[in-house]
């Protein structure tokens, strides 16, 4: 299946130098842009390397490669690629071509005779499967679970959070070209480009991870890739009350604001886990409820049969073909929604959005940077203000106040952790000043020995909020009365 192309045998091929030259510093990232781009379609195979499990703190860091393994690695590439039939490789499962792939590479070690212990050997082994099947030196970040952002800064320098903390990982990247090379691979299974002429790309993996590419000559030091991954295991409401995010009481409270289609924004700040939080609040519509999710990178992974996802469009080298975040929510009106899910806000599409909530579309939500309940109010005003809208400021605010039923706000703590610090409810308008009040908040007292902050969850009094109708309209009126009251005896 995997001869050399022609009349020549494996055997030649691994025996006499390859036919195309070495480039002057031999490198596999010179070499891997010859790669037929039916290999970027080939499924990412699941690694097992020993960099899958977080090491100890001792060992975290590898020995730096030489140029020697640099070397040895490009020969064996460059005989490799010379060697396989690509076109049947592609044919093949990932688990099935990277054993062809490793019996091959063995061959060519062997028939060359480079002096390598067998730990060396199994690492050469490794490292040339991820750069023909996967996404090279990221394959062992991307294998692991427990890693929330990869952050890579040019081909020498890497960084991971884990555990909400940011450390340098121990991995490099050969040079610039090779990263670059694999950023293309990302952004062109998504249908999306990233070049000297378009240097900015937003993406995402096959897992919904999200990926944002930015290359030269913006990036003065090498192109920069920050990819958010999404656990494997997608977190539900109950997780985030084990991990201390929200009290159940409080869960109680938003499951009950899920399904009884409670407009909805989430506001947070930057990776304070507004993404996750709105999956989980999705988790409790009703499966007969048809739902139409807008997005720039398709994210939302709703477990509902009747889901229609939607995903932007940037333009194309010529400047045209864009389609906005705002084009998708106006379409969204015309597919008969039930629900409108935005994936986030970001500008001018906030005005659809709220026309929707008041047309008939209950249930809507989105997602918001801001920092307080407060602040999302008055972010929703400027973006309103940003798409040159003519409206008087007091008419902006009455649309907000009429529009949206609850402001749920997350925030990462300096500790790391992530917690749901408001429930807040909008009321309605005093004046110029849009209402609100808090059903919930999330008071800080202290720190414990480690560095972590302790806090709980506090009621503000309210018994009766203002959705309080329309939780009797589906019958929830009884367990959101015994949820706030849970809640108000515990903070007592």
């Amino acid at each position: 299946m995997f001869g050399k192309r022609g009349n020549e045998g494996f055997g030649k091929a691994g025996i006499s130098p390859p036919p195309v030259a070495p480039p002057p510093v031999p490198e596999p990232a010179a070499v891997r842009p010859s790669v037929p781009e039916v290999l970027a379609e080939a499924p990412s195979p699941t690694m097992t390397r020993q960099a899958n499990t977080p090491p100890p703190a001792a060992a975290r860091k590898r020995p730096t490669r030489t140029e020697g393994y640099y070397d040895t690695k490009s020969q064996v590439f460059s005989a490799l690629i010379d060697t396989i039939d690509l076109s049947q490789l592609a044919k093949l499962d990932g688990e099935s071509a990277r054993e062809e792939i490793r019996d091959i590479v063995n061959d060519i070690i062997t028939i060359k005779n480079f002096a390598m212990s067998i730990s060396e050997q199994e690492e050469l082994l490794e490292d040339i499967c991820n750069d023909v099947l996967g996404y090279g030196p990221l394959e062992p970040l991307l294998a692991r679970d427990d890693i929330a952002d990869i952050m890579v800064n040019g081909s020498g320098q890497t960084f991971i959070e884990v555990g909400g903390k940011t450390i340098e990982s121990e991995i490099r990247f050969r040079d610039n070209q090779q990263l670059l090379s694999i950023c293309q691979r990302i952004v062109s299974q998504v249908g999306r480009r990233v070049d000297e002429s378009s240097p900015i790309c937003d993406a995402r993996l096959p897992d919904g991870s999200r990926v944002n590419v930015i290359a030269p000559p913006l990036a003065i030091d090498g192109p920069a890739l920050t990819i958010r991954k999404f656990k494997k295991d997608k977190l539900k409401l109950d997780q985030l009350v084990k991990f201390g995010s929200i009290s159940p009481e409080g869960a109680t409270v938003l499951q009950i604001i899920g399904r009884v289609r409670c407009n909805v924004v989430i506001s947070g700040g930057t990776g304070s886990g507004k993404t996750t939080l709105l999956n989980c609040l999705t988790g409790f519509i009703d499966t007969d409820e048809r739902v139409i999710t807008c997005e720039d990178t398709a994210e939302l992974q709703l477990q509902q049969p009747h889901v229609v996802r939607l995903e932007t469009r940037p333009p194309n080298i010529e400047g045209e073909g864009e389609v906005t975040m705002r084009d998708l929510v106006k379409n969204c009106l015309r597919m008969r929604p039930e629900r409108i899910i935005v994936g986030e806000v970001r500008g001018p599409e906030v005005f659809d959005l709220l026309q929707a909530m008041n047309t008939g579309h209950d249930g809507s939500m989105g997602t918001i940077h801001a920092n307080t309940p407060r602040e999302c109010l008055s972010r929703m005003e400027s973006m309103i203000a940003m798409g040159g809208f003519t409206l008087p400021a007091k008419t902006v605010r009455e649309i907000i106040a009429g529009s949206i039923d609850v402001i749920v706000q997350a925030a990462r703590l300096r500790d790391g952790s992530r917690r749901i610090t408001h429930i807040t409810e909008v009321i309605g308008m005093e004046g110029d000043v849009i209402i609100t009040q808090d059903l919930m908040r999330y008071e800080i007292e202290g720190e414990d020995a480690n560095g972590r902050l302790v806090g709980r969850h506090k009621s503000t009094g309210i018994v009766k909020p203002h959705f309080w109708d329309r939780a009797r309209y589906f019958n929830e009126d009884r367990r959101l009365a015994a949820a706030l009251d849970e809640m108000e005896k515990k903070s007592a």
